[in-house]
């Protein structure tokens, strides 16, 4: 196998970059942030923001996003088999929680609360 002497975030960034050469309106990427190490899914997530803020549709699955990460999506579904559990603007998770009676500590990634509460909801 020949190596192309890029890392494997590089690898990744030039494939999104050259799927925007062609300047889509509608941007669908699967785990987009899957192997990269924090910065760089960060940088990635905000160049795909910058992209949405242009007026381009930006849809992407991404499984336990930080929550610097988490907070530059402007709506999410969070789906567990196969089913919506919370379908909405980011900003309206923590007040849709509160409205359950589920306490969101401050600084608790209200995502990764979701994600315990629907996988773990006796603990």
């Amino acid at each position: 196998m020949v190596s192309s002497g890029l890392l494997f975030s590089e690898r990744k960034r030039v494939a999104v970059a050259i799927e925007l050469v062609t300047n889509p309106f509608l941007i669908v990427l699967d785990e987009p942030t899957s192997g990269l190490d924090s910065r760089a899914a960060l940088h990635l997530v905000k160049l795909l923001r910058r992209e949405a803020q242009s007026g381009k549709t930006v849809l992407c699955s991404v499984h336990q996003p930080s929550s610097e990460l988490f907070s530059q999506f402007d709506r999410m579904i969070f789906m567990h088999e196969g089913a919506p559990i919370y379908s909405g603007p980011v900003t309206k998770l923590k007040p849709y929680l509160n409205r359950l009676n589920v306490d969101v500590p401050k600084y608790v990634n209200p995502a990764d609360l979701l994600t315990r509460i629907v996988l773990h909801p006796e603990s």
